[in-house]
């Protein structure tokens, strides 16, 4: 569990010095193809839009979903598809601003991505076992390979593009 700590609190570390100069800012989703995808009424995807959202974990989910820390003593993903984990806290200002792009990302990758959050507040094993000290933290997990995380809030188009270069690279 030590070297899960190691690994994770490492790449947390190098992914934040290097993606700092990401700051987050407001995307207007109407301009985004993928938002108009998502946002537009009256198509077979609708069905799709209610059931697609972001799905709070928590350390049980965590173990299931994601990864049983206990069992591994090396990063092996438990998921099905891509994820992302969105660690935030209901009274951060960047959190509630990251939220509804989360939101978006969700339903836009509906079947290709699985989109979490955890509160730290409620979870703070889950943070912990990440090395969560900042807020928003949001790891991106591929299904090979180790997760990488970035620090501060993201707009739809930043997290879009980890989704496309981390996630669903082929």
């Amino acid at each position: 569990m030590l070297k899960v700590k190691f690994i994770l609190l490492s790449a947390a570390t190098l992914l934040a010095i290097g993606c700092n100069s990401a700051k987050g800012g407001t995307l207007n989703a109407e301009k985004d193809p993928a938002g108009q995808k998502v946002e537009m009424a009256g198509t077979s995807s609708d069905k799709k839009e209610k059931k697609a959202m972001v799905q709070e974990l928590t350390l049980k989910d965590f173990k299931e979903k994601i990864m049983d820390y206990e069992k591994n003593k090396e990063w092996v993903f438990e998921g099905k598809r891509p994820a992302i984990i969105d660690f935030y806290a209901t009274w951060c200002g960047p959190c509630k601003a990251t939220a509804p792009h989360m939101e978006e990302i969700a339903k836009a990758y509906d079947g290709k991505v699985d989109v979490y959050k955890v509160d730290v507040d409620k979870e703070q094993e889950l943070a912990s076992l990440f090395g969560i000290r900042s807020i928003p933290t949001i790891l991106f997990i591929p299904m090979n390979g180790e997760p990488r995380a970035q620090v501060g809030a993201m707009d739809f188009g930043q997290i879009e593009g980890a989704v496309k270069s981390v996630l669903l690279v082929k």
